[in-house]
């Protein structure tokens, strides 16, 4: 969120970010959103066990509130861990996108790192991509390869694999705030 937020305000893409939301009221990208005048809102999530969308009915609504709907607006996850309803997803179809430190589709889920370390892979990265109603595997929009040395712990692929994070992420953010990206199929066609 940070890295996207400043190449933002270095006016490296042309998008105005209108809110950050937090389901946890303590997140540290809270301070950060404040910190480069972007707005925010929290909607707490611990304890809450009911349907998933009507804990997103509230996020649509401070999404609706701000002016970010799903013709005109995007919805970036950085560090929002929840998994998103159904109708949340079809109601932002494609304008929904999240970052996840593999090569997608190998190694979805949690622990990508520590899953690509114990399996042994020569190569992971990571990949944004647009989310769909099933975990990590919504169409591909950019990935990034880092190379998994044999000394690699879950800790140092992490930490190489976030710096490719934060190139990755602003410029998927940036193609599609120039209208650069189209997706056919599964397919994302990036439009030179």
């Amino acid at each position: 969120m940070e890295a996207i937020l400043k190449t933002i305000k270095m006016k490296k893409i042309p998008i105005k970010p209108k809110v950050v939301i937090s389901n946890k009221p303590d997140a540290k990208g809270l301070k950060i959103a404040q910190r480069l005048g972007v707005n925010t809102e929290v909607v707490d999530s611990s304890g809450f066990n009911g349907d998933r969308w009507e804990y997103d009915k509230k996020i649509v609504s401070i999404l609706s509130k701000y002016g970010v709907t799903p013709k005109n607006g995007l919805v970036c996850l950085a560090g929002f861990m929840r998994i998103i309803s159904p109708q949340f997803i079809r109601k932002y179809k494609n304008h929904i996108m999240n970052i996840h430190p593999a090569l997608l589709p190998s190694f979805s889920g949690l622990n990508a790192q520590k899953q690509a370390v114990k399996y042994g892979a020569k190569y992971s990265g990571c990949t944004v991509h647009f989310v769909d109603e099933r975990v990590d595997t919504g169409p591909v929009i950019l990935q990034a390869v880092v190379k998994v040395n044999d000394n690699d712990t879950e800790e140092t692929l992490s930490k190489k694999i976030l710096i490719k994070e934060h190139q990755m992420y602003p410029k998927a953010v940036k193609l599609f705030a120039e209208k650069k990206i189209r997706i056919s199929g599964r397919r994302t066609i990036i439009k030179d």
